[in-house]
């Protein structure tokens, strides 16, 4: 079990926050305490639906709290793998149903980033943006921009693309100043964080630091929720909606053309 204190940059908050991921082959469930954070985290390709309820009941009783008590519920909405957003989000609405509890969305690329700032404490002094990305398949990444500096401040919209289009993106909006032609690239002024970054395309853009084994927990889903329910931005059980940025007809145009393993 991890445990950390809050970031400087946010809280702490007097709040308690119960927060899930299962957004890619990781699962984990982690609890907010007025600043504190306690996880657990396991890696769990396929076999999120049995290991999820019996690490939040594990999570709970260790902490001596039950459900009931937490003010808030928190998960990645996305985006992310199809699966494994629909496994989290609906095991989130059942327990929020269950203790009448509100839920607060969370963006899994700013968790992407602020876990990787978190295990990169130098980043936040290079003062510069965190490009996370996630591979989408079909040669495009889920990638977003957000400030070091700003937990979960967006700079540019989570959105999904090739990697040619997010340079263009990220040219159009200044943050590339120059072209990018493969290895002789000046270095962009960025800071690289997820697997997406595995694109040799998006790679030639030669980001000031790399780290494409930054992962989404669930700790980082909690401490920016409890962020997020300070803005008001919690909602009801049955407003929760996930943020698959693809719609479920390109998904499911993804399986029938996926190759039998």
């Amino acid at each position: 079990m991890a445990v950390y204190l809050d970031l400087t940059k946010l809280g702490p908050y007097s709040l308690k926050i119960l927060a899930v991921d299962t957004t890619s082959g990781a699962c984990s469930v982690a609890l907010y305490d007025q600043g504190q954070v306690n996880e657990i985290f396991v890696r769990a390709e396929r076999d999120h639906t049995r290991r999820l309820l019996p690490m939040v009941e594990q999570l709970l009783g260790e902490s001596g709290y039950r459900l009931a008590q937490m003010d808030s519920m928190a998960v990645s909405q996305g985006p992310g793998s199809f699966t494994g957003l629909r496994i989290a989000i609906s095991c989130v609405q059942g327990l929020a149903f269950s203790a009448d509890l509100p839920v607060v969305p969370v963006s899994s690329l700013a968790a992407l980033a602020l876990g990787a700032t978190r295990d990169k404490p130098e980043w936040s002094a290079l003062q510069k943006p965190v490009l996370a990305a996630l591979d989408a398949r079909m040669n495009e990444v889920y990638w977003g921009l957000y400030d070091a500096a700003k937990p979960g401040h967006a700079l540019l919209p989570d959105q999904v693309s090739s990697p040619e289009q997010v340079i263009a993106a990220l040219q159009a909006a200044g943050y590339v100043a120059t072209e990018v032609s493969g290895s002789e690239c000046d270095e962009a002024p960025l800071l690289a964080a997820g697997p997406g970054w595995g694109y040799p395309e998006l790679a030639a853009l030669n980001p000031r630091a790399l780290f494409m084994d930054a992962g989404i927990h669930a700790q980082d889903i909690a401490v920016l929720a409890a962020d997020l329910w300070q803005q008001g931005q919690a909602v009801s059980a049955d407003k929760l909606q996930p943020a698959y940025l693809r719609n479920e007809v390109t998904w499911k145009k993804r399986e029938r053309i996926r190759p039998a393993k």
